[in-house]
């Protein structure tokens, strides 16, 4: 008979390890399934309500502004009861084991004056006992787990139950500090969307030309919308900043913006780019790896010069614009993607179409929406201002207060400007850094602005002079300027001492002796 009952402990023994076992690998499942707080908490509590039969629980967490514990997460307990448990560091059982930070137990709480039962969920107290532990990571006390029992005999023991809520605890205090880091990232990401917004809205776009206010019309009407844009234009005039302008000002602000060039890239490796691969789906794929497609979802992807994408490639694009998926390189899985695409390029895709090294049904699809980008030189109002804010831009970033004269400003307005505005910034950020002077003349500038713009004027206006001709007066200009010191010319000129060295043998040029 004595076996029987030694034997029924036994079992009694192992169900109740096995339950406790459970219940905290239920609990750590819980804790890693989101960021979710109080969603992931409440589950903790309800699992040890069904596991391990605590008639209520509470998750006190410390709010460092305020001072108090609130309950985050409870079971057992009403909307109400919840509202109304709020404790001081100190005060009550709650309290006090946050400032101990020891674990409390309360074998009757009805004979505990200490036990305050702020919730009132408790209209009974006598028999029940209440469980205390502090939330803690190191050193560091984050908050309180509470729980009431009724014990039994068959119900284990306080020292089984506190073995079991300290590592649910621990468990909690980890959670919690990740939850903090990642709320902090979250919100660190929203700063940085909003000013990517601020940045990149088209009303910082400059462009006071009547060709320019006709972009930023388009751009208002098409960013709220989903359809596709494609963004015409020469190399330079600003199809990127156009297309972060459409992203940041759409629905889809929040999401991402993922760039891809397609003329920067292997042809062998742009599948992989775009759609991922599986691991093992060629030699060096050792891992899966999510495409440019995949990065974009619920955002927006910008494929410049899409004009240069294969034919082989073509078809599989179409099919994501037609039907939103596609298949990593390796897998005959469907993909979905929610995507909005825009698209650029500086190629004529109409010839393109024509000589068959485009297909027809991809350019249809890509050419929803175009707009096209104006080149410099037909925006000739929109000059000076540029020049204007490049000048204040980078004359900030390096320290300086470089300005250009009435010539020099005259051989900017003058040039044709075959790089558009990035090839304007960049002789700006160049002359800002490398001039020796703050005040620039025509003289002071390279010698290559000057040759475009007089070449130009001379097809205009029939003038005799050769380029050679030009350019070789102004090597001996910028030499006679600077003592027939080649390097100093050579930077005067915005060319290199080899250049320089080259020309004036290849002109003849020889120092002057008075």
């Amino acid at each position: 008979m004595k076996s029987g009952k030694d034997s029924g402990k036994k079992a009694e023994l192992t169900i109740r390890k096995n339950r406790e076992l459970t219940a905290i690998l239920e609990v750590s499942k819980v804790l890693t399934t989101s960021f979710a707080l109080e969603k992931n908490l409440l589950s903790v509590m309800s699992t040890l309500g069904s596991l391990l039969e605590m008639q209520r629980g509470c998750v006190f967490l410390l709010d460092q502004n305020s001072g108090e514990l609130r309950i985050v997460a409870a079971h057992g307990l009403t909307k109400h009861n919840i509202e109304k448990g709020k404790y001081r560091i100190g005060e009550g059982i709650v309290g006090r084991v946050l400032e101990k930070r020891i674990p409390m137990v309360i074998p009757n709480i009805g004979q505990e004056p200490l036990f305050l039962n702020r919730t009132g969920s408790r209209p009974e107290k006598d028999g029940i006992s209440f469980l205390c532990i502090p939330i803690m990571l190191k050193n560091e006390a984050l908050g309180v787990l509470s729980v009431d029992r009724i014990y039994s005999t068959k119900q284990g023991s306080v020292d089984d139950d506190l073995r079991v809520l300290k590592i649910v605890a621990s468990l909690i205090a980890q959670f919690v500090k990740l939850w903090e880091s990642y709320e902090e990232v979250e919100k660190e990401k929203e700063i940085l969307k909003r000013e990517l917004k601020g940045k990149y809205s088209i009303d910082n776009v400059i462009g006071d030309s009547s060709r320019m206010q006709e972009v930023f019309e388009a751009v208002h009407r098409v960013a709220p919308t989903k359809a596709t844009v494609l963004l015409r234009g020469e190399s330079g005039t600003g199809k990127e900043l156009i297309a972060k302008a459409i992203h940041y000002m759409s629905p889809r602000s929040k999401g991402p913006f993922i760039k891809f060039n397609c003329a920067s890239i292997p042809e062998g490796l742009l599948e992989s780019e775009l759609f991922g691969h599986e691991k093992g789906a060629f030699t060096g794929a050792i891992a899966s790896r999510k495409g440019k497609f995949e990065l974009a979802h619920k955002g927006t992807i910008f494929l410049d010069e899409v004009g240069d994408l294969p034919i082989t490639l073509q078809p599989k694009i179409l099919r994501v614009l037609q039907e939103r998926e596609f298949e990593r390189v390796g897998s005959e899985k469907n993909m979905k993607v929610d995507v909005r695409i825009v698209a650029a390029t500086s190629r004529n895709l109409e010839s393109f179409v024509s000589h068959g090294k485009f297909r027809e049904d991809l350019y249809y699809r890509l050419n929803v929406i175009p707009l096209f980008l104006p080149p410099l030189r037909e925006r000739g109002e929109d000059t000076l201002v540029l020049i204007d804010y490049f000048l204040k831009k980078f004359n900030s970033e390096n320290n300086r207060s470089v300005h250009l004269d009435k010539s020099a400003l005259q051989v900017f307005l003058s040039y044709n400007w075959p790089g558009n505005v990035r090839e304007l910034e960049n002789t700006i950020e160049r002359l800002v850094i490398m001039s020796g002077a703050e005040r620039l003349t025509a003289s002071d500038l390279p010698v290559s602005l000057s040759l475009r713009r007089i070449k130009s004027s001379s097809q205009s206006s029939s003038l005799t002079a050769s380029v050679g001709e030009i350019e070789k007066s102004n090597i001996i200009e910028a030499l006679e300027k600077t003592g027939w010191v080649q390097a100093k010319a050579a930077r005067l000129l915005g060319i290199t001492p080899r250049q320089i060295g080259y020309k004036i043998k290849k002109y003849g040029i020889e120092e002057k002796v008075l």
